[in-house]
């Protein structure tokens, strides 16, 4: 069984998380693996999973910005806004100037509220949305408050009377890129679904850091949960009083900077606990040892 820590993958096609934490424990050796966000099945990219006392980051790491690059084809609306759902509507789109497309795509940048896609894991009274979608009920979800901290458009082509858009985005977790693809479309009067998504990061986790499952099988490594910890939150080096505080949970007379969890580590360079300020004290969100 390997240490505790993180893996970051990058995701194949055609999989869902689930089958790549299949995959995850059975390289591990465990069954104590988990994952931070899904990905839809035809998305590639970063999947960043958590082995034995790692998975505890996991829900923390969920709460961090993410990029992805994708591509959104302009003319064709679908029923799940991606390519695996049935034609809906088709309107010709070829006409469409990159300007204006940039343009419209400019004003989903900041903070907007956004309809998440139907075919979500948001749960309507118990049951999944991509449930009640795929049973044949109409769902409609509430607007929610995401963040596009940046959105590009890196290609504009002109594919017979469609158009095709690559841009890339990053953007707070709870995000749906579908749903851009979705509401440029409708903007522009002509339908729009995702054809392409690949996630880039996930936090401070990026491509240039994943590994696929094949490259995991052939030489399995674990990001250890310190250099994770350190790597995904503010960091503080404690002494040895302060520390064995930690260890048992006490909150600390201890000025953290900045919003959010930090990541607290003892001496000797182990990784105790995640702190964040409330009021006057620093007190556990979660502790690690």
């Amino acid at each position: 069984m390997v240490d505790p820590g993180l893996v970051v993958v990058d995701k194949d096609p055609g999989m869902t998380s689930h089958d790549v934490v299949a995959r995850v424990r059975r390289l591990a050796g465990t069954r104590k693996v988990g994952h931070a966000g899904t990905l839809d099945p035809m998305a590639t990219g970063v999947l960043v999973l958590g082995v034995d006392r790692a998975t505890r980051l996991l829900g923390h790491l969920m709460l961090t910005e993410k990029a992805y690059d994708a591509t959104v084809r302009l003319g064709v609306a679908t029923t799940t806004d991606d390519a695996e759902g049935e034609v809906v509507a088709e309107r010709p789109a070829g006409s469409l100037e990159p300007g204006t497309v940039a343009a419209e795509l400019e004003r989903q940048v900041g903070e907007i509220m956004q309809v998440p896609t139907a075919v979500s894991a948001i749960k309507v009274d118990g049951k999944r949305a991509y449930a009640r979608v795929r049973d044949g009920e109409q769902v409609e979800l509430a607007a929610r408050p995401v963040t596009v901290h940046a959105l590009h458009v890196l290609d504009h082509r002109v594919v017979g009377d469609r158009v095709d858009v690559d841009i890339s985005v990053r953007c707070s977790s709870g995000t749906y890129v579908r749903a851009i693809a979705r509401d440029l479309g409708a903007a522009l009067g002509v339908g729009g679904h995702l054809t392409a998504l690949r996630r880039t990061a996930v936090g401070p986790f990026e491509l240039s850091v994943a590994r696929t499952l094949d490259q995991l099988a052939e030489d399995f490594a674990v990001l250890p949960i310190a250099e994770a910890a350190r790597a995904a939150f503010a960091s503080v080096d404690l002494d040895e009083e302060q520390a064995a505080h930690v260890r048992v949970g006490r909150a600390l007379d201890l000025a953290l900077p900045g919003g959010g969890p930090h990541a607290v580590f003892a001496p000797d360079g182990a990784f105790l606990a995640l702190y964040e300020s409330r009021g006057a004290l620093a007190k556990p969100v979660a502790v690690f040892v």
